[in-house]
């Protein structure tokens, strides 16, 4: 599916196409109703309790570029922890490396810092990585293997990582809470489709 029609699909700006989605050209700006032929009729029919769960949970999916495999792995992970499940669940999907790449706006999409770091573009702590899922931890350390390689894009650093642009280092300097973490997902809705 095209990822403009992700978003129009799920009602919410998923930011999929980095650039595009913040300039007039996004689609969901431009028509901001479900895709399909009877996408922009009103009647829209009421969805159940499960099709509300599972729509939250392709929702995730998405906006973090997960297959299902790769999900269902993250929440059982979530589940295990002694934390709250669904503020665990978005930590570990925003602890991810590629994830932590586009966030420090060294990449315009989530797609391209996964492309970034399967190529082998990144050090974590002075080691070579290539797996996009690798969850980091405190005090880790991230720096492009080649400076000119990467070119950084404006954004809002988050309060829990630390950059320096001049040389290229970004540093996470702490667990992010729950309410530091950009997302619209209702993450109990997820841990009930799960919980079935």
């Amino acid at each position: 599916m095209d990822a403009c029609r992700k978003c129009r699909k799920f009602g919410a700006k998923l930011f999929l196409k980095g650039e595009r989605c913040v300039t007039p050209k996004c689609s969901f700006t431009r028509r901001n109703y479900p895709p399909g032929s009877h996408g922009g009729k009103k009647t829209m029919r009421r969805k159940s309790e499960y099709g509300l769960q599972l729509a939250e949970k392709q929702k995730a999916k998405a906006e973090y570029g997960l297959r299902e495999r790769n999900f269902s792995k993250i929440f059982r992970l979530a589940s295990r922890s002694r934390e709250n499940t669904g503020e665990e669940l978005l930590r570990l999907l925003e602890m991810r490396l590629d994830t932590i790449v586009y966030r420090l706006g060294w990449a315009a999409s989530l797609k391209q810092a996964r492309q970034l770091v399967g190529h082998r573009k990144f050090k974590i702590n002075e080691k070579m990585v290539n797996i996009p899922s690798k969850v980091l931890q405190e005090k880790d350390k991230i720096t492009p293997v080649k400076k000119e390689a990467i070119s950084p894009n404006k954004v809002t650093l988050p309060k829990w990582l630390k950059a320096d642009a001049k040389n290229m280092i970004a540093e996470v300097l702490r667990l992010p809470a729950h309410q530091e973490i950009e997302s619209d997902l209702d993450e109990q809705l997820i841990i009930e489709f799960y919980s079935r």
